[in-house]
């Protein structure tokens, strides 16, 4: 089914890039900020976070404070894969007319919006690296993990954006009940701290959650100069990282597609009656 499917996607190429084409000319038709939306949640989430880094150095001492850049990466992807989730879950409802009408695998409806939220957070990445020294980025060959880890971050949002859109089509519910999520998993999701400011055992919880070893990744890339294919531990002795985080989510982000992209094709057939 595989196959199946990634052969109908390669098929549908250019309705697929057309679609996209189409969400990026919406999105930003009369908009007053244009662009600089890209950044605006980013900005936010950083803005927090550097509150929230200013309370901790106040009350704990600079030791225990998340870094800045690390904020800042962590950020940008939490950005992403929101505005993926939330633009992909209800591409299903707000493609009514299309779906109802013509012929063409489904599966591209959130895909393009996935890819639409992606034009924007590579322009948001791309300012985010210019100004990445005043951030406390450090350039090394380190670098280089930096599009394994996207790749990670795509694949995981891919499966859950499938699984979420077609749910919302048959529990019109869902996308409220994805705002929820996203509202609060920013708080079960290490954007605004790291996982090596709690315990043992609260860390380990952290890092179940497939997104923690992408944006972990992401921090120790870019910040801590770090090759994910070492373990790191704090002072005290505490692993913060292991190898096997990273297999863990490619793994994660593996598995998710492959049950997202079966289970919303063989939703599809039903899809029309939901309208």
């Amino acid at each position: 089914m595989i196959r199946t499917i990634l052969g109908d996607l390669w098929t549908s190429r250019e309705l697929f890039l057309q679609l996209v084409r189409r969400d990026l000319k919406l999105r930003y038709r009369q908009a007053i900020m244009g662009f600089a939306w890209a950044l605006f949640l980013p900005v936010l989430t950083i803005s927090a976070g550097l509150i929230l880094r200013m309370a901790f150095e106040r009350n704990g001492g600079s030791g225990t404070a998340p870094s800045l850049g690390g904020i800042a990466i962590k950020s940008w992807a939490w950005a992403f894969f929101a505005g993926a989730m939330n633009f992909a879950t209800v591409s299903l409802l707000s493609n009514a007319s299309l779906v109802t009408k013509i012929y063409f695998p489904r599966e591209v409806l959130p895909l393009s919006a996935i890819v639409a939220q992606g034009v924007d957070s590579a322009f948001g990445l791309a300012v985010l690296l210019l100004v990445g020294y005043w951030l406390g980025f450090h350039w090394s060959l380190q670098l280089f993990w930096l599009p394994l880890l996207i790749i990670a971050l795509l694949l995981l949002t891919t499966g859950l954006a499938f699984l979420f859109a077609c749910a919302n089509l048959f529990f019109r519910d869902v996308k409220y009940i994805l705002q929820v999520l996203l509202t609060f998993g920013i708080f079960f999701t290490p954007v605004l701290f790291e996982p090596a400011m709690f315990s043992t055992q609260v860390g380990h919880l952290l890092m179940l959650n497939p997104l923690t070893p992408i944006f972990e990744g992401l921090r120790l890339t870019l910040v801590e100069r770090t090759s994910l294919l070492h373990a790191l531990y704090t002072p005290s002795g505490i692993l913060v990282w292991s190898p096997w985080e990273l297999v863990y989510a490619f793994a994660s982000g593996i598995a998710c597609v492959l049950v997202g992209m079966v289970a919303f094709r063989r939703s599809a057939a039903h899809f029309a009656e939901y309208y």
